[in-house]
């Protein structure tokens, strides 16, 4: 059922209000666990609405829906620009608002009024989070929702009549919808002529001041009769230069998606003295006017004065009669957990990342056969644990563990990436004994993350060590690595051991599942002492922890000399040596993670596999990082060791 446009709201009685969503409408089809998500023109939404489709699938019903699916800005207001850009979840917080119940168990509910349908969907409520009951507001004048609106920067209005029915298809004058144009001043840097026009220009290039310089918002080709042309020409003349104004040079013979084929357009530029004011349907997130039109010029406004404007935060409405409504027509975005980069369907996706165009192919790939985890899982993984696992990569240097056709498959490592990797990724030199000038790769944001881990590398594994003071490591490290003849139950007692030696000298140790067969624990540094200090404290703990446990540990270096039993390696505190950082996937059945454990957690019973892709991401944005105190302030070694001289 479709809204007639009108240009002024009515305050007649018997009609409710909502807002005019700006995105696509969609309808719903429930029934048996069965869901079909259709466009208006009854494209198949499942597919690109996935996150929308999967809420539909939990939601319990047998019904038939119609709403609107948009993508929300931090204050809840709709963008169409950024739902036409939408792959992922990672562009924007997907809603799917329902307004309309059509069918319900078995029942057509078409030719019941419209309030009796509204009453009945309410009662479907609550549903999965991402979806939404649109607001309808009854008892209330039409002329103060349509101005709260405005004051929101809402694309518009939608008036229903409380008795319609539902008439599929047809555009009838029981529901109106009425839009709100908004209008914003402008500096004309510029302005430019259509190959063959007869008009004295076509369109009118303008922008705001931001910071002292002319930011391109926009042109307008639309609103200016001839007459208005030839008088604004004749003040244009004494302005015209040979550079733009801008700081970035319009691209004015872009093509559109209406416009494949614009005609070819030459610009004059302008001095930015000149203001007028324009009317828009919108601002898209790079800064330009959707459907602008000209509306006059502004001979009142000094063009320095003419600077950004942005909408008002629900939280800041202006007080006034309409103010209670204004605060209910919206939801604030509320930034929750990260959720995927990348969608379910296409094999190669192009995303930008920290301003890099990072292009993710063969997605489909299969990284964990057992499980059936691909390489986009893996990816999506690492998008979502990013900001957790980054401290513990950052500025680290980084030996690749690449496994191109997942982990039943040929792996290699690689150390240097010289001539391999883009422009942006950071790189250390290294000499190699043959005389070679190579360079690790050095991860310094989420971006050179995900590259890593396009290339296959599962695993991430940095120095204890970071650039700055690379003979310094922030961590001491206890690994206790077991064979094929240790219970996991003896590593678990060696942990609890070491954890016990840690208390006798007051200093604290962090652990954590190496998502293999093992267990990390971390001492932090600070990196405040050389890698040989650091190693000799290793030793003296591993050498403790052995005299208390010499049926099933060993601190030999050599594996024949080990006779089966737990290895307590001090020896990877050295220059170089890498080990999975926390939170770090692992190339191991089960796609397990490295996961930072409470040590009240380290008992009978704990298992590597209890910790792996599908669950990792809960826990951790449940618990936060409770591994960061290893990148703390660091223990006091001298004054330890004067504790435990004899």
């Amino acid at each position: 059922m479709l809204a007639t446009l009108v240009d002024e709201p009515t305050d007649a009685s018997g009609w409710l209000y909502e807002v005019k969503w700006d995105g696509y409408r969609a309808i719903a089809l429930l029934q048996k666990g069965n869901v079909q998500l259709i466009s208006r023109n009854n494209k198949p939404f499942e597919e690109k609405f996935y996150p929308v489709f999967q809420a539909l699938q939990k939601w319990k019903i047998d019904a038939v829906l119609d709403g609107e699916i948009v993508v929300l800005n931090p204050s809840g207001i709709s963008s169409f620009a950024s739902l036409q850009n939408w792959r992922s979840e990672a562009d924007g917080e997907l809603i799917y608002y329902l307004f309309d119940l059509l069918w319900l168990n078995g029942y057509d509910l078409t030719q019941l009024p419209l309030i009796q349908r509204r009453e009945l969907l309410e009662r479907l409520f609550p549903a999965p989070d991402i979806i939404r009951l649109s607001t309808a507001f009854r008892n209330t004048s039409a002329t103060a929702f349509l101005s709260a609106a405005n004051d929101l920067g809402l694309e518009g209005i939608i008036a229903k009549n409380e008795e319609s029915l539902y008439h599929s298809g047809l555009r009838t004058r029981d529901w109106l919808k009425i839009k709100i144009n908004k209008r914003h001043e402008v500096v004309i840097g510029g302005y430019t002529r259509n190959e063959n026009s007869s008009k004295p220009f076509s369109s009118l290039l303008v922008g705001v001041f931001e910071k002292g310089k002319l930011q391109y918002t926009g042109k307008i080709g639309t609103g200016f009769s001839t007459a208005q042309q030839k008088e604004m020409m004749q003040a244009f003349k004494p302005l015209i230069r040979k550079t733009t104004p801008f700081t970035t040079t319009p691209d004015i013979n872009k093509p559109s998606r209406f416009r494949p084929n614009p005609p070819k357009a030459v610009a004059t530029w302008l001095a930015p003295e000149l203001v007028c004011e324009v009317s828009y349907a919108e601002i898209t997130d790079d800064g330009v006017m959707r459907h602008p039109s000209f509306e006059g010029m502004r001979i009142d406004k000094a063009a320095k004065d003419v600077g950004k404007e942005e909408a008002i935060p629900v939280t800041k409405a202006v007080k006034r009669t309409a103010d209670t409504i204004t605060k209910q027509m919206l939801t604030p975005v509320i930034s929750g957990d990260r959720k995927t980069l990348l969608n379910p369907s296409e094999a190669t996706q192009v995303r930008k990342i920290n301003r890099h165009e990072l292009k993710f192919s063969n997605l489909h790939k299969v990284f964990w056969p057992d499980e059936k985890y691909t390489k986009r899982d893996m990816l999506n993984y690492y998008y979502q644990v990013a900001p957790y696992i980054m401290p513990y990569l950052k500025d680290r240097p980084q030996s690749l563990n690449r496994f191109p056709n997942g982990i039943k498959g040929k792996s290699f490592y690689q150390k240097d990436v010289t001539g391999q990797a883009p422009d942006w990724i950071k790189t250390f030199p290294y000499h190699t004994s043959t005389g070679e000038d190579k360079n690790f790769m050095v991860p310094t944001d989420e971006a050179s993350l995900l590259y890593m881990a396009n290339l296959g590398a599962i695993e991430m594994n940095p120095w204890n060590s970071r650039i700055s003071k690379p003979d310094h490591p922030d961590w001491c490290i206890i690994d206790l690595d077991p064979t094929e003849k240790n219970t996991f139950e003896q590593v678990i007692k060696t942990a609890q051991i070491t954890k016990d030696v840690l208390d006798s000298i007051g200093i604290p140790g962090y652990c954590k599942t190496s998502g293999s067969t093992g267990i990390h624990i971390y001492i932090p540094l600070h990196a405040k002492y050389t890698y040989d200090e650091c190693q000799l404290f290793g030793k003296w703990i591993a050498t403790q922890v052995h005299h208390t446990l010499p049926a099933f540990t060993s601190i030999e270096r050599m594996t024949q000399n080990r006779k089966g039993k737990i290895y307590v390696d001090y020896l990877q505190n050295r220059p170089k040596a890498t080990l999975a950082a926390p939170y770090s996937l692992r190339p191991k059945p089960g796609a397990t993670v490295s996961m930072p454990l409470h040590w009240d957690e380290v008992k009978k019973g704990l298992k590597m596999k209890d910790f792996n892709i599908t669950n990792a991401i809960a826990r951790i944005n449940e618990m936060g990082d409770i591994f960061k105190p290893v990148l703390g302030k660091g223990i006091d070694m001298k004054k330890v060791l004067r504790t435990i001289q004899p």
